[in-house]
């Protein structure tokens, strides 16, 4: 289950420019930077990322079908967390337990009061 609609709203014109804020020093905040696969534009969007021997997992609390993920799934981003920069690449799906083992229990629980048991698994690089 995604999201409500008018969550995705307030967190686009509210929560989302308030934590970018801050995304880049604070974690499991982070800030991903992608490109539009078709117009070029350049977008900034303040996720949680959790660090894994691959790279990075992140709970799609909107569902596999968010904007940013088809632009990663395009080409490549970069991920600013903790001040450091780390290119992302080869997006991966993962099966809800494979991708809640791999977050912390206390989000883990969030998610799931959420309903939210979609993740991705990115590889990540230092830059």
């Amino acid at each position: 289950m995604t999201a409500p609609y008018w969550v995705t709203r307030v967190n686009l014109v509210f929560t989302n420019k308030i934590m970018g804020t801050f995304s880049d020093d604070v974690p499991p905040l982070a800030t991903l930077h992608h490109v539009g696969r078709t117009s070029g534009r350049r977008y900034r969007t303040p996720i949680m990322a959790f660090p894994t021997r691959r790279g990075f997992v992140i709970a799609l609390t909107y569902g596999p079908g968010v904007q940013w993920l088809r632009n990663l799934e395009a080409g490549e981003g970069r991920l600013v967390r903790a001040r450091r920069v780390h290119v992302l690449t080869d997006p991966v799906i993962l099966p809800p337990d494979e991708g809640a083992a791999l977050v912390p229990r206390w989000t883990r629980t969030a998610l799931r009061v959420l309903h939210c048991d979609d993740f991705v698994e990115l590889a990540a690089a230092p830059r």
